[in-house]
């Protein structure tokens, strides 16, 4: 045997709020547009882009340890109002 294993064959990509890695899919793209946090809700948008998972406590996490401007690699604060909204509609 080769050692390689089995394992699914999706993408693992890390939160920027609580840090765990979870699989593409159950997190929410940011990407920055014009000094706003934008989501890519299709994964399509260009630019650097961030994950997180798409619940408030992420979010805010995320947002209380300046982790969007770090990980997007831009300077300064961003606007994460679409971006409160969007997690705002897909919590329960």
């Amino acid at each position: 045997m080769s050692g390689r294993t089995r394992a699914c064959g999706c993408p693992e990509r890390t939160c920027v709020g609580c840090r765990k890695r979870s699989a593409r899919d159950g997190l929410l793209r940011v990407v920055v547009i014009e000094g706003r946090c934008v989501p890519d809700l299709r994964g399509t948008l260009p630019g650097r882009g961030a994950y997180v998972h798409p619940t408030p406590a992420c979010l805010e996490l995320a947002v209380r340890r300046r982790a969007f401007p770090r990980a997007l690699k831009v300077q300064g604060p961003l606007d994460t109002g679409e971006l409160r909204q969007a997690v705002g509609q897909a919590a329960p």
